[in-house]
């Protein structure tokens, strides 16, 4: 009997458990009920707008409670109409609640950016409770885009050899088409080993990054680096470089290009130096002498050689070229020499040297140039050598008298008479043409017999304006001068006004009222100190139309 109750409880607690599974089985919700997904374009072009839809459905017959949606762009794109990468839908943007049956669709317009073959991933979340459930459930999908093509050319402008610690320069040229505009670009570069980096156009950031900024369709550029690489020869040296932009302290890549470059051994050895100097700076109007000197470094006899000098800059007066046994080609700017006519281009044994010489004018007046540079281009069997030579700016003052004027109005006796004052008004200006100048100042010395007023025009360059009464020297800070300040735009000037007192020995002449003015600068691309003067004014104020040499004769 005993036994039989025992197996009368088992069954009982059996089919307890049995209701009590079918009751959870019926009560529990399955996540799978609300279906989330996102749809979109599988490939897309660099920076292509296109649109995913954020669609969800709840397939169930309970009414989903407090939900809510984030939508994620993939990381490196650019939301159209959209401030951040990660959006979210309230509960109240989703009505309160989902009903059964009911599905919701969003959109979210996107640029993707990325090299080309790089997969770039959206994402989406829809959190929520069920009616009657105190449990949250979350639904989670994701879509995956590839950029299948990015229409931007980045490619090495780079010689295929190279002397070891010979200087010489490649350029990474690029160019996009891409149907929108592309900001905040950088060049990044990555060297090999033993490379020395000299300069670059433009400037680099930190000698291998450059700022490109905005490049809008059918827009490209160049950047063009200077340096020396060093190795054995035979040696392969790699050169790596990539297009992109920082993004939340990343850097997204966007195109990439890589080329190498062997190292030779170097045959010749070509320098050149221009009126006895190879580090010459010239100004415009100067008559330049070039000595373009090359020696055999090899371990062979070279000969029957042919020199060519290729000039380039706007500087260059080219009609002036001069040389005794060069022949000039006007057509592209050369002077050739043959060595039929030069013993050294005829045969040069190693480490023996040669040279040629010819002379060129460059002009007064250059136009509107900023930072203007010659060039001379050598090419000597296989050899090639680019020598530049930076031109300093062009430094004007100009100094000029007047007694009529509409400035400060002068008065006193004209002619003038000695013991007696006339008041007269000194204006200066300066111009600045081709580069940047800074600490520009002008000076002029004031004679015994002449004083300062103390008016000066504008009032505000008082401030700027100096006067030692032991040296008697007038100076004038300007400060620092931009290109074409003064041709350009506006001209840096000032009025101000002297009293002459002329003594008795200075009766029937024509004395100074101020000095040769003088005014200097640093030219800030040449690293140059210029000076440029004009003339003294006397009492005769030849820019004053109303002032006749009488008038200007002391009584």
């Amino acid at each position: 009997m005993r036994r039989k109750f025992i197996t009368f409880l088992i069954i009982l607690a059996a089919i307890s458990g049995l209701v009590g599974f079918w009751h959870w089985q019926k009560n529990i919700y399955s996540k799978e009920i609300l279906k989330l997904e996102i749809l979109g374009q599988e490939e897309a072009v660099l920076a292509e707008e296109f649109e995913y839809t954020v669609k969800y459905k709840n397939n169930g017959n309970v009414r989903l409670e407090d939900p809510e949606l984030i939508f994620e762009y993939p990381k490196y794109s650019i939301p159209v109409g959209e401030d951040s990468l990660r959006i979210t839908k309230s509960s109240a943007d989703l009505g309160g609640a989902i009903y059964p049956g009911e599905e919701k669709t969003f959109h979210f317009k996107v640029r993707l950016l990325g090299k080309e073959g790089q997969t770039q991933v959206a994402k989406a979340w829809l959190s929520y409770r069920p009616k009657n459930l105190k449990a949250a459930y979350e639904s989670a999908t994701t879509f995956t885009t590839q950029i299948k093509s990015v229409p931007l050319t980045f490619e090495f402008d780079l010689p295929s050899q190279a002397e070891s610690g010979k200087e010489f320069k490649f350029r990474l040229n690029y160019f996009s088409n891409v149907d929108y505009p592309l900001s905040d670009l950088r060049v990044v570069t990555d060297y090999p080993s033993n490379f020395e980096f000299v300069e670059s156009t433009p400037p680099a950031l930190e000698k291998n990054e450059w700022e490109i900024g905005l490049l809008n369709k059918a827009s490209g550029g160049r950047v063009e680096v200077k340096g020396r690489l060093s190795g054995e020869v035979g040696e392969e040296k790699i050169f790596r470089a990539k297009l992109g932009s920082w993004r939340d302290g990343e850097f997204v890549l966007l195109k990439e290009s890589i080329k190498g470059i062997e190292l030779i051994k170097p045959s010749l050895y070509i320098w050149q130096q221009i009126n006895g100097n190879p580090q010459y700076i010239a100004s415009p109007g100067d008559w330049l002498h070039y000595e373009v000197l090359f020696k055999n470094v090899g371990e062979e006899d070279l000969t029957s050689l042919f020199l060519v000098n290729r000039l380039e800059g706007e500087a260059f007066d080219f009609q002036t070229i001069k040389s005794e046994m060069g022949d000039y080609e006007a057509g592209d700017n050369s002077i050739i020499f043959d060595w039929r006519r030069l013993p050294r281009l005829q045969f040069l044994p190693p480490m023996e040297e040669g040279k040629v010489e010819f002379w060129v004018n460059l002009k007064e007046e250059l136009g509107v140039l900023k930072n203007p540079t010659l060039i001379n281009k050598v090419f000597l069997s296989q050899a090639e050598e680019e020598f530049v030579t930076k031109l300093n700016s062009k430094l004007v003052v100009i100094q000029k008298g007047y007694f009529q004027d509409e400035v400060f109005g002068n008065s006193g006796p004209l002619p003038p008479v000695a013991g007696g004052d006339t008041t007269y008004t000194i204006m200066w200006q300066a111009k600045n043409y081709y580069n940047e100048i800074k600490n520009v100042k002008v000076k002029a010395i004031l004679p015994q017999q002449v004083q300062l007023t103390g008016k000066i025009f504008p009032e505000e360059a008082a401030d700027k304006f100096a006067f030692d009464s032991h040296s008697r020297e007038i100076v004038w800070e300007i400060g620092d001068m931009e290109i074409g300040q003064g041709v350009l735009g506006s001209t840096p000037n000032i009025s101000f006004q002297v009293k002459f007192t002329p003594t008795e020995n200075q009766k029937g002449k024509t004395p100074e009222i101020i000095s040769q003015t003088k005014v200097t600068g640093q030219d800030q691309w040449t690293k140059e100190i210029l000076e440029a003067t004009d003339s003294a004014v006397n009492t005769i104020l030849p820019d004053d139309p109303t002032i006749s040499p009488e008038m200007g004769t002391v009584q």
